[in-house]
């Protein structure tokens, strides 16, 4: 049986740097309102005119993450793409990624679990490698939040959070069943859906009613979130899952060497890391700088660990995901 491996790491944030004092401007806010809550300093919004989008700085992350491999583009076998921002209604991003890089007909296949989505993403690709079917996967997260979000004091609750960005892994195969992905664990739990959503448009709630009716207090366009009640699911369900990975491979919390939660808020990251008994130097946070991006957070963060020298060979590493669905899940890797 094969065993799946990172072999490349890639990250794109945007230039634009949006901070809290900058977002004060906006909406009836301030830094240390945003800071307590979230933890949050700055994020990265995507600057009119640049050309950016989901897919476009999805492809410029897949293109680092494909070259650190030591792989070319023809290498590539199967294209998995989280996000829950898509450039188009559809197609997905994944066949934009195949024509951006100038790739062969690869599949390509697109992942909506928002916050779950590169957990998600990875557990796919990994199967794909282990059962044989494909040897080198390029997953990707990205997210352009901040074209869809309600930049007044009505929706700050929900905007100060997002931010945008983009993030690469190239998954090979490799017979060494010691390293890699260990497992994977994957939840849902679909009756909380609205508690975190985006109502429309939809196809219940499609474009054009919501031009015709022109009403100002229609918020079902903008992201909803129930806050409180999802941070108290999200610290359960965190706890849950890396201790359903752990157990799966006969580990310990004292086993854990880098832990990295999705980045949705620095309040959760600490808890989890307080519930563990980590030291700071266990885990990985980076919402301070990006905000939430979503599926691509882990990616960023990963990329970004692995970059600074905070990971290294033999290491085991935890990847941990809750978000709207509710969904959840964890990776555990042997680096």
């Amino acid at each position: 049986m094969y065993n799946s491996k990172i072999i490349g790491l890639g990250k794109y944030l945007p230039d634009n740097v949006v901070t809290n004092d900058d977002l004060s401007k906006m909406m009836d806010t301030n830094d240390a309102w945003i800071q307590e809550r979230t933890g949050i300093k700055e994020r990265r919004w995507i600057k009119e005119g640049t050309g950016d989008t989901s897919a476009v700085m999805g492809a410029k992350a897949a293109k680092i993450a494909i070259e650190r491999s030591g792989l070319t583009k023809d290498d590539i076998d199967f294209i998995v793409f989280a996000t829950l921002s898509p450039d188009y209604y559809f197609p997905g991003c994944g066949v934009q990624i195949q024509d951006m890089l100038g790739m062969k007909t690869v599949g390509a296949l697109d992942i909506r679990n928002q916050c779950s989505g590169f957990i998600y993403a990875m557990s796919v690709a990994d199967q794909f490698i282990k059962t044989g079917m494909y040897k080198n996967v390029l997953i990707i997260g990205s997210e352009y939040h901040s074209g869809g979000l309600e930049k007044s004091t009505r929706g700050r609750g929900v905007t100060v959070i997002f931010g945008d960005g983009a993030g690469a892994a190239v998954l090979s195969r490799t017979e060494d069943n010691t390293k890699g992905i260990l497992s994977s664990h994957l939840h849902s739990e679909g009756k909380y859906a609205e508690e975190l959503t985006v109502l429309g448009p939809s196809i219940k709630h499609w474009v054009p009613e919501i031009l015709e009716a022109n009403d100002p207090d229609d918020t079902s366009y903008y992201p909803y979130m129930n806050g409180t009640f999802v941070f108290k699911h999200a610290v359960a369900r965190f706890s849950e899952v890396i201790m359903e990975g752990l157990v799966a491979n006969n580990l310990k919390k004292e086993d854990i060497d880098m832990l990295i939660p999705h980045q949705a808020n620095l309040r959760i990251s600490q808890f989890i890391q307080k519930k563990f008994g980590l030291r700071d130097d266990q885990v990985f946070n980076n919402i301070q700088k990006y905000g939430n991006t979503t599926a691509a957070s882990i990616i960023i963060a990963l990329t970004e660990a692995w970059e600074e020298e905070k990971i290294k060979e033999g290491d085991t590493v935890v990847l941990a995901a809750f978000g709207s669905g509710f969904t959840w899940g964890s990776v555990i890797i042997k680096w």
